[in-house]
């Protein structure tokens, strides 16, 4: 017998830089942290026109070389073609396992590109610079990424941590009002599931928020990136604290599927959570008036709430966090706490 032994410990810490500003000051610490003898930056064809360019020569001045590579913007994108073009265009522009990746723009960009580090030349670092709401909260901290299938969303990927996350809240300034409200979808969810006392800042300041008034967006952003990096710490690989994030989202993935991703991804998930607070209540686990409390925050910042064709149990059975006929759904308590509940599909 021959018994290969591999255990060993690997520290995936890194930080999460919170400034205004901070964007300004990327290409001088990249230069010191040395990631990568070059980079790619990743972004999408919005993204591309806004900050693409200007980031690739910011950091040319700096000395460092970078390439540009691009895709369509939006949902459509996110599959394996898009993957191995992109592969394909970095090959032809020679990046190599001695260089890194630069994921800029939202959720879409952040899942692809951290995608595709994890798995070119098998596995190069990678940077995350969120440029929306959703994705500075959310989708570039904790380190899922992923694409899609025809069957659902988010089916192929890998756990995969970036080696740094640089959150300027200066890129809002462009952020259409629509995926101001998709992003505060998400914290609302984190005020849900971990901390009353954020939920009830969130309902005395929404107009603010709306707004982009810089302390409080400031101190929401911070908050929901304290939020999952705790989780995230708890339980990297969601083998149990970390499915409490999927909160809304089992219905709100199925949303977004059925309305061939025309839905925003915070939209869906508002419906969702409304969706699962309807069970909770039916089920005796939240007070109705808890349900409503959530109802009227999502109201409030102009989140949709209702749908005209509910998911049925069908249309959530391809869900990731589908084990044999169960599905673990995340459902509130009250305002602050929820739990993992099993339901046959």
């Amino acid at each position: 017998m021959v018994k290969l032994k591999l255990k060993k410990s690997e520290d995936h810490s890194y930080e999460i830089i919170i400034k205004k500003g901070i964007a300004l000051k990327i290409p001088a610490l990249l230069k010191k942290a040395k990631y990568g003898n070059k980079y790619a930056i990743i972004t999408d064809s919005k993204v591309l026109k806004l900050y693409g360019h200007k980031l690739k020569r910011s950091l040319e001045k700096e000395g460092i070389i970078a390439e540009l590579f691009s895709f369509e913007a939006g949902e459509k994108s996110k599959h394996l073609s898009t993957v191995e073009k992109l592969a394909e265009a970095m090959i032809e522009k020679k990046i190599d396992r001695q260089d890194a990746i630069i994921a800029l723009g939202g959720g879409i960009p952040g899942d692809i590109a951290g995608f595709l580090a994890s798995i070119y030349m098998r596995g190069i670092p990678f940077i995350q610079i969120p440029t929306t709401l959703l994705a500075m909260v959310d989708s570039s901290v904790g380190g899922k990424t992923g694409v899609d299938l025809n069957s659902g969303k988010n089916l192929l990927g890998t756990f995969t941590q970036p080696k740094a996350v640089f959150i300027d809240i200066s890129y809002l300034k462009t952020l259409a009002q629509k995926q101001v409200r998709s992003g505060l979808a998400e914290i609302i969810k984190y005020g849900v599931i971990r901390d009353k006392k954020l939920f009830e800042y969130l309902e005395k300041n929404i107009e603010d928020i709306l707004e982009l008034e810089e302390t409080t967006i400031n101190k929401i952003i911070k908050r929901s990136v304290e939020i999952k990096a705790e989780i995230v710490e708890a339980d990297e690989k969601e083998s149990g604290e970390r499915m409490i994030l999927n909160y809304g989202h089992t219905y709100g993935h199925a949303l977004e599927k059925m309305s061939n991703y025309s839905l925003l991804h915070g939209f869906a998930i508002s419906i969702g959570m409304v969706l699962i607070n309807k069970i909770a209540v039916e089920k005796g686990l939240i007070k109705k008036e808890e349900s409503e409390r959530i109802r009227k925050l999502l109201k409030s910042a102009d989140l949709p709430t209702t749908t005209m064709k509910k998911p049925t149990l069908k249309d959530i059975s391809n869900d990731k966090k589908k084990q044999g006929n169960k599905i673990k759904l995340i459902i509130p308590t009250s305002i602050g706490k929820v739990i993992i509940h099993e339901e046959k599909c």
